[in-house]
């Protein structure tokens, strides 16, 4: 691995402007509103962008991170070190055939695809229309929702390995539940953009399995800031359920609160900090092992300085 070397802002704003932002806050851009401030913090607004960025990063030995929508990120109080990528690479393109695809940007919002697919008839990603977050985020968790995911409808991720711009085939993926190859570690890469191959149906039927998902989602699933599903379910449970029978439904530290709705769903209700959802986090895993034998594990990333 490249050695990482101390960060210079006059080289980076040499490179890129006043693109570049200083001490930034991020809790912004994520969903749960939480966290600290970014180093630096530079947008890319294409796929090029920010295969661009990356590369110099690389280049250089500095350490970044990519944001895209901010959900199932849980970013620390204390910010996140070096530089802060914000993905807002939003192209589509729909590609006609037999079947026919959709192709998009990594940072393109994932519900957001959904609905231009329903729209044209498409169908595939209705599933996605109630999923928070990006497509690349999608592509490098196996993000997935009402017995549908990412492994079984994309064709290809374009990927930016050490190598350069590679396309990857589903199959090189590696995808198990809410995980890949990359997300577990075995390979490292950037999703730049993804190949999803949809069906043709009417636009009717495929906007009304959008509307019927979402009806479900809004009954089962508390409003409000949050990172959405806090744990994996395991086999044959599910992960609301076990942290609900041991008795932590409403458990709340400081603004930060395990919901009475969803007890797999922990919400900002306002100037919450990190370190308290880290700690309910702890809390219920704790809590149901101790009750059930069971290892909870975080769909959440945490990341930042800790």
């Amino acid at each position: 691995m490249m050695e990482t070397h101390a960060i210079r802002v006059d080289t980076l704003r040499e490179r890129f402007g006043h693109r570049v932002k200083v001490n930034a806050p991020l809790a912004p851009y994520t969903s749960a509103r939480l966290g600290g401030r970014a180093d630096y913090l530079i947008t890319a607004h294409s796929a090029s962008e920010l295969a661009e960025i990356i590369t110099f990063l690389r280049q250089h030995g500095w350490p970044y991170l990519i944001l895209g929508g901010g959900s199932n990120v849980l970013v620390s109080d204390k910010g996140v070190r070096g530089v802060t990528i914000l993905n807002r690479a939003r192209a589509v393109r729909f590609e006609s055939g037999s079947p026919p695809r959709v192709w998009a940007e990594s940072g393109v919002v994932l519900s957001n695809l959904a609905n231009r697919c329903a729209a044209r008839g498409l169908s595939g990603l209705e599933w996605a229309a109630t999923v928070p977050g990006t497509l690349g985020g999608a592509v490098y968790g196996n993000a997935g929702a009402f017995d549908g995911d990412m492994a079984a409808c994309l064709a290809w991720a374009e990927v930016l390995s050490e190598a350069g711009p590679e396309r990857w085939p589903v199959e090189r993926m590696g995808y198990g539940y809410r995980t890949s190859i990359l997300k577990r570690g075995e390979a490292r890469g950037i999703v730049l953009s993804a190949e999803m191959i949809l069906r043709p149906a009417t636009k009717e039927d495929v906007q009304a399995r959008i509307a019927h998902f979402v009806q479900r989602r809004k009954l089962t699933q508390p409003p409000g800031a949050s990172m959405g599903s806090m744990f994996k379910n395991p086999p044959g449970d599910f992960a609301g359920r076990l942290i609900e029978a041991a008795g932590l439904k409403g458990a709340r530290l400081g603004n930060a609160e395990i919901s009475r709705l969803h007890a797999n769903f922990f919400i900002n209700h306002g100037a919450a900090r990190a370190s308290d959802v880290q700690a309910l986090m702890a809390l219920a895993q704790k809590s149901v092992k101790e009750k059930f034998g069971i290892e909870l594990e975080p769909e959440v990333e945490l990341i930042g300085e800790w």
